[in-house]
């Protein structure tokens, strides 16, 4: 199902949905098609996110375009001393 298909379905809302099609443009991955799971409670949102299955997301259909800004940068690294107690 396209993007406009779900907003259309879930309007103003998060929705769960699985990812079954996309296509990257720089650092971004620009979803093409999904397969919505259920509406998310706006309360449950975070938590859902956090909790989301790979390749499941948690998004809102009020974003005209479902994109994904990518982190092509890598983590900063902590150093810990092994001498510390």
């Amino acid at each position: 199902m396209k993007w406009q298909e779900v907003r259309e379905l879930f309007p103003d809302q998060f929705v769960l949905v699985s990812i079954l099609n996309y296509h990257e443009e720089g650092n971004k991955k620009i979803v093409d098609e999904v397969a919505p799971i259920r509406s998310i409670p706006e309360g449950n949102a975070t938590k859902e996110f956090f909790q989301a299955k790979p390749g499941n997301l948690v998004y809102h259909t009020s974003n005209q375009d479902f994109v994904i800004h990518l982190r092509r940068d890598p983590l900063m690294r902590v150093r810990r001393n092994s001498n510390e107690n």
